[in-house]
């Protein structure tokens, strides 16, 4: 089977190389930010899929290990993926797309909720470019008014 490689999978090229991270999260209303830091190298498998796999620092102690895989289904005209870490047991699916200005990816994903044991919420990250060698992963969940909540920000930034 032959696949053309199409604008969107050049986009996630983009991440492809080694980064390095820092961020903070907070878990809910009231509580503290956490800080946390670490790495993370992206590679292209067959110019169709982005693998990124992270390793870092917990906000609290620990360390934890990630993969997220990214790639574009031209059938659906959606980006796809998933999410796995080595703190959750938790498969997180997306579906997303870029925003208008093309340097955003907002991707869409359900999983368990941080308030309320045994409920599933929707949940969005959205990777931002802001240049060639920084860009924002941002985590967001409805609050209670139905508006996106950021609860948590890391910044990456390539390792030249």
């Amino acid at each position: 089977m032959h696949v053309e490689i199409q604008n969107e999978h050049k986009w996630l090229q983009k991440l492809v190389g080694d980064w390095t991270f820092e961020g903070e999260c907070s878990m809910g209303p009231g509580q503290p930010t956490s800080k946390y830091t670490g790495t993370e190298t992206v590679r292209s498998l067959g110019g169709l899929w982005s693998v990124c796999e992270g390793q870092g620092e917990m906000p609290g102690g620990g360390t934890m290990t990630s993969i997220m895989t990214l790639g574009f289904d031209p059938s659906k005209q959606r980006f796809v993926g998933t999410f796995i870490a080595t703190m959750m047991t938790h498969l997180w699916i997306y579906d997303g797309a870029l925003d208008p200005t093309g340097t955003m990816l907002i991707l869409e994903a359900e999983g368990p909720s941080f308030t309320d044991p045994g409920k599933s919420v929707n949940y969005r990250d959205v990777i931002e470019f802001k240049s060639d060698d920084h860009r924002v992963l941002t985590s967001q969940v409805p609050g209670e008014n139905g508006e996106w909540q950021v609860f948590m920000t890391a910044n990456y930034r390539r390792v030249k």
